[in-house]
Formats: C-alpha cells, sequence, structure tokens
C-alpha cells in the first residue's frame, strides 16, 4: 500500500519542461542565498541583544544590510595563497565545501506534491524533485561537504588548519551516526524515504510528537554536524586560531561561510520536514482554516519553521560556552547512539506489535514491562555499587615532567614536584629602606 502511495507521489514530478525545472533551480539558489544573508544579520543583532550590545546599525535601515557589505569587503579583498600551500587543492577544497550544501536543498518540499500551483500557466509541486531515497541523497551530500573541510585543513600546509579538519571529520562520523539512526525511526512510521511521502504520512499528528526522542537527537546532531556553537570544535579559535580557514582570505573564506549558513538552513529544513510537519500549517491555523495548506500558503509555514530553527542556532551560541573536545565526542559516542539503538528498537517493536493487531495497553506491557525492569536493574546496580566501601587509592608514583627529556603536563592524579624558587627579596628591601629612613632622621636631629 505505502508502495503504491509513493509511487502515485513521485508520479507528480520528472514532467515539468526544461526552462520550469531551471526557474525552479535558480529560485532554491536565491533562497537559500537570500535566508543566508537575513540569518547573518539575525545573528548578530540577537546576540547583541543577547550580550547588551547595539549590534549592527550603520548599512542600510537597522543596519539590515550588514550581511550584504560584508560579502562585498571579502570580495574586493587581496586573495592570498599560502606559499607551502598545494594549490590545486586550496582552491577547490572551499567549492567542495559549498556546492553539497546547496544541492541537499533540491528534494526538500515547499508544498504538496498532489496540490500543484500554476507558474506562468503552467502546473507544477512547489518542489524541485522527490527521490524514493531522497533521505539518503542528503546524507550523501552532507557528507561530500566535509570533504571541502579536510581538503582545505590538509592542503594548507599549516598545523592548526590540519588539526581543525582532522577534528571536523572526527565530528562529522560520530554525529552523522547518530544522526541516521534518528531518520530510521521516520523511516518505519513512515514507511518511505521520500520527503513528500514522510510529510504526507504527518497527519494528523507530526512526529515530534510520536517520536519525540529521535527528535531531540536530530536537533543535537544537526547542531553538530553544522559545526555550529557549542560544537564549532573545528574552527575554535582558542586552540586552533580558526581552524581549517585559517589560512584562506578573500572569496574562498566566504564560500566556507557561506556553505557553512546554507547548511544550517538546509538542516533547519530537513528538520522541519521530518518532525514538524514540513509545509503544513500548525494545528490551530490548520483546524479552523480549511486553505492553510493549499497553493502558496505552504510556502510561508515551512518557512516561519526555518526561521524558528534558526533562532535555535543563534540562541545557542549565545547561551552555552564551547565543549570540550573529550566531553563533546563523549555525548556523540557514549549518549546519543546507545540512546538512539534502543530508541530504534523500540520503534520497530511497536510498529511490529501494532501491524500484528495488538491494542495499546498490549503494546505497552510488551515493550514497557522489559524496560521497566532494565531500568530497575540499573538502580539497583547503582545503589549497591554506592554502598560497596570504596577501596583505599594506591599512592601514586612521583611525576617528573623532564622525564622524557622534554616538559609534560601531568595527568589526572598526579602532581608536580614543588618548584624551589629563591627567597623573596620584599622584606630585605623593607628593612633596608627602614633602616635608610631611620639614618636620614638621626642626621637630621643631629
Amino acid at each position: 500500500m505505502n508502495t503504491v502511495a509513493a509511487a502515485e507521489t513521485l508520479g507528480f514530478f520528472g514532467r515539468d519542461p526544461w526552462w520550469l525545472v531551471l526557474l525552479k533551480a535558480v529560485f532554491v539558489f536565491a533562497f537559500l542565498v537570500l535566508t543566508v544573508l537575513i540569518a547573518i544579520v539575525w545573528e548578530r543583532k540577537v546576540v547583541a541583544w543577547m550580550q547588551l550590545r547595539i549590534g549592527p546599525n550603520r548599512h542600510g535601515p537597522w543596519g539590515l544590510l550588514q550581511s550584504l557589505a560584508d560579502g562585498i569587503k571579502l570580495a574586493l579583498k587581496e586573495d592570498l595563497v599560502v606559499a607551502g600551500a598545494d594549490k590545486v587543492v586550496y582552491v577547490l577544497a572551499p567549492v567542495i565545501a559549498a556546492i553539497p550544501a546547496f544541492m541537499a536543498f533540491a528534494v526538500i518540499p515547499f508544498g504538496p506534491a498532489g496540490d500543484e500551483v500554476s507558474v506562468f500557466g503552467t502546473r507544477t509541486p512547489l518542489q524541485l524533485t522527490d527521490l524514493p531515497i531522497a533521505l539518503l541523497y542528503i546524507l550523501a551530500t552532507a557528507s561530500i561537504g566535509v570533504y571541502g573541510i579536510v581538503l582545505a585543513g590538509w592542503s594548507s600546509g599549516s598545523t592548526y588548519p590540519l588539526l581543525g579538519g582532522l577534528r571536523s571529520a572526527a565530528q562529522v562520523i560520530s554525529y552523522e551516526i547518530a544522526m541516521g539512526l534518528s531518520f530510521a525511526a521516520v523511516f518505519i512510521y513512515s514507511g518511505s524515504m521520500s520527503t513528500s511521502e514522510i510529510v504526507s504520512a504527518q497527519q494528523p499528528t507530526w512526529f515530534a510528537v510520536l517520536l519525540p526522542v529521535s527528535f531531540i537527537v536530530y536537533i543535537i546532531a544537526m547542531v553538530g554536524e553544522t559545526n555550529r556553537a557549542p560544537f564549532d570544535l573545528p574552527e575554535a579559535e582558542g586552540e586552533l586560531v580558526g581552524g581549517f580557514n585559517t589560512e584562506y582570505s578573500s572569496l574562498k573564506f566566504a564560500m566556507f561561510m557561506l556553505a557553512e549558513y546554507v547548511n544550517m538552513v538546509t538542516v533547519s529544513a530537513l528538520a522541519s520536514t521530518l518532525f514538524l510537519g514540513g509545509w503544513r500549517a500548525p494545528y490551530p491555523i490548520s483546524a479552523f482554516w480549511a486553505g492553510a495548506n493549499h497553493g502558496w500558503w505552504p510556502m510561508l509555514w515551512i518557512v516561519i519553521k526555518i526561521q524558528l530553527l534558526l533562532f535555535f542556532f543563534i540562541w545557542l551560541r549565545g547561551t552555552l560556552p564551547r565543549l570540550r573536545y573529550d566531553q563533546f565526542m563523549k555525548l556523540g559516542w557514549k549518549v546519543l547512539i546507545p540512546v538512539s539503538l534502543v530508541w530504534l528498537v523500540m520503534v520497530a517493536s511497536v510498529r511490529a506489535l501494532r501491524n500484528q493487531g495488538y491494542g495499546f495497553s498490549q503494546v505497552v506491557l510488551y515493550v514497557g514491562a522489559p524496560i521497566g525492569v532494565i531500568l530497575l536493574l540499573a538502580l539497583l546496580r547503582d545503589f549497591l555499587k554506592h554502598q560497596s566501601e570504596p577501596q583505599e587509592p594506591e599512592p601514586a608514583a612521583e611525576f617528573d615532567p623532564m622525564a622524557g627529556g622534554y616538559p609534560v603536563p601531568p595527568l589526572p592524579g598526579q602532581e608536580l614536584p614543588p618548584v624551589p624558587r629563591r627567597p623573596s627579596r620584599a622584606p630585605r628591601l623593607q628593612e633596608a629602606l627602614n633602616g635608610s629612613t631611620s639614618n636620614a632622621d638621626r642626621s637630621e636631629g643631629s
């Protein structure tokens, strides 16, 4: 049944004339660039407001043209190429980072596939294209984008960019696993990997309500995927100067910045599509207005959802401090991935039982009871562990920071030996000063 419905929905695509396909592609490009310009100004305004600053207020009315002025400034700056860089890879890296960011947006639906709109007299859906494996296409293009960052760090021929590129590769590998597991729960519930079908399956309840754990995991993973604060470890200025883009300037630096913000828009649109109903209007509006999900109105709802998620990115940047790298990796591998795996097993079990005709109470009993037993055993284990007497720690060996011939910092539990210091000269200086003062007083008295 789902296969037939998906085939009917995908039948709306691939019938547009060439000029309309080109027009849609130009619209997607213009929409992303315009949204990036707005997001940069909005981010500076909101962060300035959170930090009790004024923010941009010079270029354009209320400083709204600040991001456009920054783009022009970057285009007119001197374009430097590092002498020790691999020239070809150094120039191609920003292009490799930017192009996949635009490609991923091709399968995002702005409206229902069956409710076509008229563009210059031609009926067409509000979506560039759709695929039976659209979500896999998005994951593939997002994975290609990280190659630009890694190659930028390697081709610069410098230490800090290389470390930033390696961090970015580890970060994407860690958080794409959790992101893919959150996608799997959506696939199970919707029965499709097509973006238009996933939005159609969120009627009447959004997947953010049905799959809250998957939604939370995806929200965390999308911040790590886009290298945004508090997960901006690949470009941590306190540790790596500027990270992978340290040696870049002018338009090449602007392309990295553009790729970052376009990725933010893409993951926000994907979150809206998978969990927030996509182009569907929120409940109070859709309940009292029959035409809210028809015509051109669906485009308004998904744009509002994208802007709200972009505000979430900005709010995180202005609120949370940057994590340490070990904390960041621990969150991805020891928290998000195990939680996603357990949640996926639960979702698959519930769907299998529901498909076999079991009632809600039976599903809760068969799925909830084993989970409750596991949680009770875990609590009992922690209780018994705290009740056991702590063992006395073994005396640590004396730490020699120069044992290897060069200074090394102490590990946790080790202490630096006391450093011999010469006695302070302050008391002797004070005594000498007091002695000279008393001699001067005696000479004046005589």
